[in-house]
């Protein structure tokens, strides 16, 4: 049974081998335009930066250098149930540089388009045995992202050895740049 976790929450991750999958639903847009969100994920070392560039995983650089981080690809529409993104991570295979995993869901040309995550509705991140998709953890995001354009959901960290996954849930209004910043 899946543990349901609230904003701030961690548990420990005892697979090495897992999928994040990430999953909204978007409200008709007054703008005319398709919601296009994307997630990312940021692999970071103990100083909390990237490690390099290529450890930013995202739709146009779908793996890690190590391996241990997997885009499975963009999905334009987030049309359908289920996760709309999945990204597969294999800690056996991590850098050992690497301290943490935060992954980042933005709408893409947020500004443009004039869409925010206020607009958004039934937000997951949740973690899945991929071998039998059975469930581990779920964060589902109830906060009202009104103006922001971005939201770290959450973020996996290594302490003493051990992986564990925190619920954040924190929204910028910068989009993705405002992240980039942060971990470059």
């Amino acid at each position: 049974m899946a543990i349901n976790l609230e904003k701030g929450q961690r548990v420990a991750v005892e697979l090495p081998m897992f999928t994040i999958g990430l999953g909204w639903d978007t409200n008709q847009s007054s703008t005319g335009v398709d919601f296009d969100l994307d997630a990312s994920a940021f692999i970071l070392g103990e100083n909390g930066k990237i490690l390099e560039d290529e450890y930013f995983v995202f739709y146009n650089n779908l793996k890690s250098p190590d391996g241990a981080v997997e885009h499975t690809g963009d999905n334009l529409t987030g049309e359908g149930e289920g996760d709309d993104e999945s990204i597969k991570i294999d800690l056996s295979k991590i850098d050992p540089r690497a301290s943490e995993i935060t992954f980042v869901v933005t709408i893409h040309k947020a500004d443009e388009r004039r869409q925010n995550f206020g607009q958004v509705r039934n937000a997951f991140i949740r973690v899945y045995n991929a071998a039998n998709g059975e469930e581990i953890l779920r964060y589902d995001l109830d906060e009202d992202f009104s103006v922001e354009t971005a939201v770290e959901f959450g973020r996996l960290y290594k302490r003493n050895g051990q992986w564990k996954f925190e619920a954040i849930g924190t929204g910028q209004k910068a989009g993705l740049a405002e992240y980039l910043n942060k971990y470059n």
